[in-house]
């Protein structure tokens, strides 16, 4: 339990003193300060009081190491951001600073994907992670970036690094926006989003039009990403192409791979 490290912390980040809060608050200095020291336990009435004054939820401030967390996420949580989406569980994020405490933009390559899946909120995982910065992108804001595989999302190409910003509040996904999406089942999934929050899904649309929309149910997700921009070795293809040749060209190709395999089938 992390509740004395964390209201010492955030009283210590407000440049309050133990009378400042006790007075805020209704109790005795030593009662706070017993909770400081872990010489105390809080009640239900104490919980609720220090959880309004930092704006901080309960159970933020029982079971999150806020220390463990980057500035802009503690900035968040104290400008009063709700880290639980309905009562699913905390989302807070793991991260890494450089050495100027700026946060840095974690990279995700093709390798580390499966393991980002299970390792996303792990901070020891997070941190062997290579990271950079991007001197064009806040510094008041979170990113990560992320290597995508497939076509379903082109004209981005295949191997392509996609940058994201972090989504605290997941009602504020835009429609018709592309975003990074973390989930339990598919891993990492980069799609054009409609929003149905309120109806407990995501709808995911592919800008290759030979790929069908899908839902992901909200009790499936961890992380949300808002597209920023991307980066690749390769040229986009020719988006002049009429749907109905790239259609036509594709089914050219199929057949052309059965061909190649009833040859082989016919030869053996």
């Amino acid at each position: 339990m992390y509740f004395s490290t964390n209201i010492k912390l955030l009283r210590k980040r407000r440049s309050k003193t133990q009378d400042d809060v006790a007075f805020a608050v209704g109790m005795k200095r030593s009662t706070l300060s017993g909770y400081e020291n872990e010489i105390s336990e809080p009640n239900i009435e104490a919980l609720m009081s220090l959880s309004k004054y930092f704006n901080v939820a309960i159970d933020t401030l029982i079971k999150v190491d806020l220390s463990k967390i980057g500035e802009i996420q503690l900035n968040q949580l104290e400008r009063g951001y709700d880290v639980h989406l309905k009562g699913s569980n905390i989302r807070v994020l793991a991260t890494t600073v450089d050495s100027r405490n700026n946060e840095n933009i974690e990279l995700v390559t093709e390798k580390a994907k499966a393991g980002y899946t299970t390792g996303y909120a792990d901070p020891e995982y997070i941190k062997v992670l290579p990271t950079f910065q991007l001197p064009f992108l806040s510094r008041e804001r979170k990113y990560r970036t992320f290597q995508i595989s497939g076509d379903s999302m082109l004209p981005i190409p295949d191997k392509s690094y996609v940058t994201g910003e972090y989504v605290v509040d997941w009602h504020d996904i835009r429609d018709k926006q592309a975003y990074i999406v973390l989930t339990m089942d598919d891993g990492i999934v980069f799609k054009v989003v409609e929003n149905h929050i309120d109806q407990g899904f995501l709808k995911m649309h592919s800008l290759n039009p030979l790929y069908s929309p899908f839902e992901i149910p909200v009790n499936e997700i961890k992380e949300v990403w808002k597209f920023v921009h991307y980066i690749s070795s390769q040229m986009p293809e020719n988006q002049n192409i009429p749907r109905e040749q790239q259609l036509l060209d594709t089914i050219n190709e199929l057949k052309k791979e059965v061909k190649e395999i009833q040859l082989k089938l016919n030869l053996n």
